[in-house]
């Protein structure tokens, strides 16, 4: 199918990003300066497919026979994914060098993990969902055992692989009930349809399998099992990179795909199903990272409740959730990017200084990266007036509109409880003494990239309504 010259130009983003991918990899096989190279080619690409697509968030069009849209939601999300992989791979540049996976692969999966983030935001077609699904997903299998050398990395590689293909499995067989029974993979049909096929016990038994598949993504409880041991034996960056990009696209596809219920045209029979989940992901996640005294797998146990605070925004099933929930997003990639920066910064070269000890007296050694610190872990606690607390803020507004009261009830006390395990942390920085003698080597683009997360979340703070006025105008 022939584009004209205003559709060739809403699919450059993902032309650049695609020809950006086939570039680095001859850079990487010819040049011998490949290193120096690489990562601010993946910087400057992802940099201007995050401009375009922030231009082009006006329009709405649907191209290939309605099975990709550019504009509106995709344009949001495109440029988030853009963003936090270029924040990463800024962070990147001299922890993979300390880390020992100074390989020029590690640029050209995070582009191409991008760009398969990129298909299932703007995929209307179950096929392309799929096929951004499984781009993103293998890349994410070998960044995370990119090191082979690190039996940590090699295992959480290798569990992550069987469970994702497990959490595969289920999209699979509930793509194939779907396609069954609705006749067809274009999701704007199926929703078209959604009330009579609603009826049919073979399709909603296949959507159910489609959700299952995409809460092991975005890591609800019970389907979080991979999550600690994955985010532990990982390279920080990589794990940054998972923890947002990888449940910032599983969310864009449910959105997409329960379209139906969020415009009202159907009842939110989903509903006890998403509620269930928040409420045991909230739960779960708070109360059990408040035992962990390793920093990467207390950040893992709070994306499980993270997870279930935007589930709640799915529960509640109106156009506001949609807007809280992709709001939250955006202000929990600079989150948590900031946080696992920083912790990639001080952490020693064999995966050493990730505990709280090594946190302890950290604004006598280096005060800045303490306070930068101390403002994510606030800021993913939800106080005011940073931009995670508005994140939890407009999810918990849309419970209450859709008389879920309690539900944002159990939000709250969630939130009270995760307090404790964040401030801990502060607490070890300002009130304990260094137990552990280590000079903090801080690398220019690692603290560049905390920055301005840091940043970012304070200008959200203190003005939410710049971004949840562009989002509710796509979004309404």
């Amino acid at each position: 199918m022939m584009l004209n010259s205003s559709e060739l130009m809403q699919i450059i983003p993902f032309l650049v990003l695609g020809t950006g991918i086939v570039i680095s990899l001859l850079i990487e096989m010819y040049s011998s300066k490949s290193d120096a190279i690489l990562p601010w080619l993946t910087i400057a690409l992802l940099i201007y497919v995050a401009v375009h697509s922030i231009n082009e968030v006006g329009s709405n069009d649907l191209l290939f026979g309605g099975m990709l849209a550019v504009g509106g939601k995709s344009s949001i999300f495109n440029f988030l994914f853009a963003v936090g992989g270029a924040l990463v791979s800024l962070g990147a540049i001299d922890y993979i060098k300390k880390y020992g996976a100074n390989f020029g692969e590690f640029y050209v999966l995070v582009q191409s993990s991008i760009l398969g983030m990129m298909f299932m935001s703007g995929a209307r077609d179950i096929l392309v969902v799929f096929l951004g699904l499984e781009l993103m997903s293998i890349c994410f299998y070998v960044l995370v055992g990119i090191n082979r050398k690190k039996i940590n990395a090699n295992e959480a590689s290798m569990k992550y692989f069987l469970l994702g293909a497990f959490a595969t499995g289920f999209i699979v067989y509930g793509v194939a009930l779907v396609f069954g029974t609705a006749q067809t993979m274009r999701i704007g049909e199926i929703l078209v349809n959604f009330s009579s096929l609603s009826g049919n016990i073979l399709f909603m038994t296949g959507f159910i399998l489609l959700i299952v598949g995409f809460a092991f993504k975005i890591a609800a409880f019970p389907f979080h099992m991979w999550v600690p041991d994955v985010y532990t034996g990982s390279s920080t960056a990589v794990t940054g990179l998972m923890s947002t990009g990888g449940k910032a696209a599983a969310f864009s596809v449910l959105l997409v795909l329960l379209g139906a219920v969020f415009t009202q045209e159907i009842e939110n029979t989903f509903m006890p199903l998403f509620a269930g989940l928040a409420v045991l992901s909230m739960l779960y996640g708070s109360i059990v990272a408040i035992a962990q005294n390793n920093l990467k797998r207390m950040l893992a146990y709070s994306s499980i409740s993270h997870a279930g605070y935007m589930l709640i925004g799915l529960a509640a099933g109106n156009l506001e959730s949609v807007t809280g929930i992709m709001f939250y997003l955006v202000i929990y990639v600079f989150m948590n990017i900031g946080a696992f920066g920083i912790i990639a910064i001080i952490e020693g070269p064999n995966d050493d200084r990730v505990d709280l000890n090594s946190y302890a007296g950290l604004h006598q050694k280096n005060p800045v990266l303490a306070l930068f610190m101390a403002l994510f872990m606030l800021a993913l606690a939800g106080l005011p007036p940073l931009a995670g607390f508005f994140g939890k803020y407009y999810v918990f507004i849309a419970a209450i509109e859709s008389d879920l009261t309690w539900l944002a009830i159990v939000g709250v006390f969630s939130s009270v409880i995760s307090v404790y395990f964040y401030l801990r942390v502060i607490v070890y920085m300002y009130f304990k003494e260094s137990e552990v003698d280590f000079n903090v080597n801080i690398s220019p683009t690692g603290l560049m990239t905390v920055v301005i997360c840091g940043l970012l979340l304070i200008v959200y703070g203190l003005f939410p309504g710049s971004l949840l006025g562009l989002i509710a105008s796509v979004v309404n």
